[in-house]
């Protein structure tokens, strides 16, 4: 016998599982059935067993998976085996159709051929049907040129007893050739070879025409059959079809399917309708078997039936579809909306009620369609008299009433009805904050301000005061919209004064909010204020809103490790430096800034030993601004603060200003060339061009200068190596432009800059 791979397998003892692993299985799929592990262990061991045991397993696996063709032809292959060719036709009678797969089909074929072998011409009669109904199918299939080989070796071992059989099995062989090299499959090209060596073995006259007349056809088939390999490549063809979990392989099949769906459907042969068609058909069939309980992709299938004008076909998609997806509501209105387009209202009335049944179980949603559907079709009093023997029901919400009052109100233009349906469900839902907005919107659209104003006092009086924020603040935009000043200040005291007890409107805490001055004077899109002031009063309010969560201004503890940046390393950044570091060499440094607004600190921050000094050291050779700044940071464990309350510390923080003199204004000069000019950056501090960063004698004695100005006692070498080599750097850079600052921009920027903050 051989396996669903068509691989033969000698030795059927060794197909045996253990009985363990058997049973396991079975107890997965009483809990799982759609467990593909468990399900290929099952079928796997169903070949091990006698036919009679067999076939109960491949019925319980083919009633779950009914598309899956490997099993199907494995049922088949197991009664085919023991020559009963009864069920073995039986078994195909069940699948074919919905299982186009080749090597199912090819199996279909050996079986016809099989049973009509000793027939004579009726057998072969036979034999040659069932080869066109499978090419029919199947025969623009990729796979398919085994089965295109395989007929024109049938036909040309048919006899001929006199020249006129002869001819007509010549021309019968020649129409297959013809369609055969023309549909792009994996054997196109030995096709084609054996097309040229027929029509040479038949005329070598006529072989030239006949070859040349179908050389642009087989040469667009063969490029057509490049492009549709590389996306059946993506397919997996051993697949099983169960419903979308989200894995990542389904949907990456998923997309497949559809790329190749959407490759057929350019039709990119150019083919006539009826071959296109036919295409088209096979694709989306056999997308099924795999996608088979997606709901878009039958969806697509009907659709595209009905766009080409076989509404029967899409009839019948959708009747097989639901069978497979009895609860898909979407497909149930897809049907509905298809019958009714067409104008079979009797259809379309019945597929909405086997939706709503006993109209106990039903969805608000079938009964609100149900509803529009009847206005549609029946008039007036058929959907009304279906809305009251609907609002028994218990699953009738209050959606039922809005969508009748405003049929009512829309289509019937009879505002009394609708008002007394909104009145109705008052009685029902007076808790449910959606249905009185609706009801006001309803009262707004009649212009009726006293019964909105009545409306909203009869909601507010009732509803508990965290469901009412959104009554609340419609009530005031309706105020803001139809009222007066003193209205519109009156209900906004009020909102705060009922939201300010249960939390909801933080905007309470601050009795002059500009939110709702940005809410009084606000139409549509237009604001009276800019988007810097709106984030602003946003982060406002967001404050506000944990005002009472404010924790105490703490200092971290003077014991404590911190690792803080070297401010001496800082400098102001200037987008030209990179420009003046294209100039530089390779091997040249960037100078640094010396005349930085950070000074160096007084201290170095870590000591010979390693350890850290305390904080108030720390803060000590730091800005005023940014040791401001830290000491208001709360203190926290860990690197994630609560960042309501770190802004809302500093947002109540009085940071010292910091007064610095006026700084001399300093000429920024610039030279497109860089060859003997310094660029000055915005603080004064110039960039050395390339020439003067290599001129040795010069940097040695501002070296030697800045050695002679440092005090040794503030300057002790730490005992990391590169920090030491980093700070040998830093000094010689730094030098080199303190140098360079004092001859070009004078002393006077220097000392103004130190004396505004000693």
């Amino acid at each position: 016998m051989s396996d669903v791979r068509g691989k033969k397998v000698e030795n059927r003892s060794g197909l045996l599982l253990s009985e363990t692993k058997v049973k396991k299985a079975r107890d997965v799929l009483m809990v799982d059935k759609y467990n593909v592990e468990a399900t290929e262990i099952l079928a796997y061991h169903a070949l091990s067993l006698p036919i009679t045991e067999a076939v109960p397993i491949y019925e319980q696996l083919l009633s779950t998976f009914p598309t899956a063709a490997k099993y199907w032809k494995q049922y088949v292959e197991a009664h085919m085996i023991l020559n009963d060719d009864v069920a073995a036709k039986q078994v195909f009678g069940r699948c074919l159709l919905d299982n186009r797969q080749v090597s199912l089909w090819r199996c279909y074929i050996r079986l016809i051929r099989k049973l009509n072998e000793y027939k004579g011409a009726e057998g072969q009669e036979e034999t040659r049907k069932a080869f066109e109904f499978m090419l029919t199918y199947l025969g623009s299939d990729i796979a398919s040129g085994l089965v295109w080989i395989e007929y024109i070796t049938f036909l040309k071992s048919l006899p001929a007893t006199n020249p006129q059989e002869e001819s007509q099995r010549t021309a019968s062989i020649r129409k297959v050739y013809q369609k055969a090299i023309t549909t792009p499959t994996h054997h196109v090209e030995q096709l084609w070879k054996d097309y040229e060596n027929f029509e040479n073995s038949v005329s070598r006259a006529l072989a030239k025409g006949q070859v040349s007349e179908y050389q642009p056809k087989y040469n667009s088939a063969k490029a057509v059959y490049r492009e549709r390999k590389k996306l059946v490549d993506d397919i997996d063809w051993n697949m099983l079809a169960v419903p979308p979990t989200g894995s990542d392989k389904e949907e990456q099949q998923c997309m497949a399917w559809k790329r190749f769906l959407a490759f057929e459907k350019r039709n990119p042969q150019r083919i006539d309708s009826e071959s296109f068609n036919g295409q088209i058909i096979l694709a989306y069939e056999q997308c099924l078997m795999y996608l088979y309980y997606y709901p878009d992709v039958w969806y697509d299938y009907a659709t595209w039936h009905a766009d080409n004008g076989s509404i029967d076909l899409a009839v019948k998609v959708y009747e097989k579809a639901l069978k497979v997806l009895p609860d898909s509501e979407l497909l149930i209105y897809a049907y509905a909306e298809l019958e009714e387009s067409r104008g079979e209202i009797q259809p379309a009335k019945k597929i909405y009620e086997s939706l709503l049944g006993d109209g106990v179980n039903a969805s608000a949603l079938a009964h609100i369609q149900f509803i529009r559907f009847l206005r549609r079709t029946e008039g007036i009093e058929a959907a009304r008299k279906y809305f009251v023997d609907a609002r028994s029901y218990p699953n009738c919400t209050y959606h039922v009433f809005v969508a009748y009052a405003m049929i009512a109100f829309c289509q019937d233009k009879d505002p009394k009805l609708a008002h007394n349906v909104f009145e109705a469900g008052m009685k029902r839902f007076m808790h449910e904050p959606e249905y009185i907005l609706e009801y006001a919107d309803f009262l707004c659209r009649l212009n009726d301000d006293t019964n909105v104003r009545a409306l909203f006092e009869r909601a507010l009086n009732s509803l508990p005061p965290e469901k009412s924020v959104e009554v609340w603040k419609r009530y005031t935009q309706f105020e803001q919209t139809y009222g007066n000043l003193a209205s519109i200040l009156k209900v906004e005291q009020r909102r705060k004064e009922a939201l300010s007890r249960t939390g909801e409107d933080g905007s309470s805490a601050f009795e002059g909010s500009l939110h709702d001055v940005v809410s009084r004077y606000s139409f549509m899109g237009l604001r009276p204020c800019s988007s810097k002031d709106l984030d602003y009063l946003a982060r406002q309010e967001l404050l506000a809103k944990n005002i009472n969560k404010k924790v105490e201004k703490s200092v971290l503890p003077t014991s404590a490790k911190v690792n803080y940046p070297d401010t001496s390393r800082m400098i102001i950044y200037d987008s030209r430096q990179l420009q003046d570091a294209a100039l530089l060499p390779n091997n040249a440094e960037l100078p640094a800034a010396s005349n930085s607004v950070l000074p160096a600190p007084a201290a170095p921050l870590v000591v010979g030993t390693g350890t850290t000094k305390s904080l108030d050291e720390i803060l000590g050779v730091l800005p005023p601004g940014l040791a401001a700044f830290v000491r208001n940071l709360p203190s926290v464990d860990g690197p994630a603060p609560v960042v309501d309350i770190v802004l809302s510390i500093l947002l109540q923080s009085n940071v010292p200003s910091l007064k610095t003199g006026k700084l001399a204004p300093v000429p920024i000069t610039s030279d497109l060339s860089g060859a003997n000019k310094s660029r000055l950056n915005p603080g004064a501090v110039p960039f050395k061009s390339a020439k003067q960063v290599h001129s040795g004698g010069k940097r040695k004695d501002m070296d030697r200068q800045q050695n002679d100005e440092t005090p040794a006692q503030s300057q002790p070498l730490p005992t990391d190596v590169f920090k030491i080599r980093q700070m040998k750097k830093a000094r010689g850079v730094t030098s080199s432009q303190t140098g360079s600052a004092s001859s070009s921009s004078g002393s006077s920027f220097s000392g103004e800059l130190s004396g505004s903050f000693e």
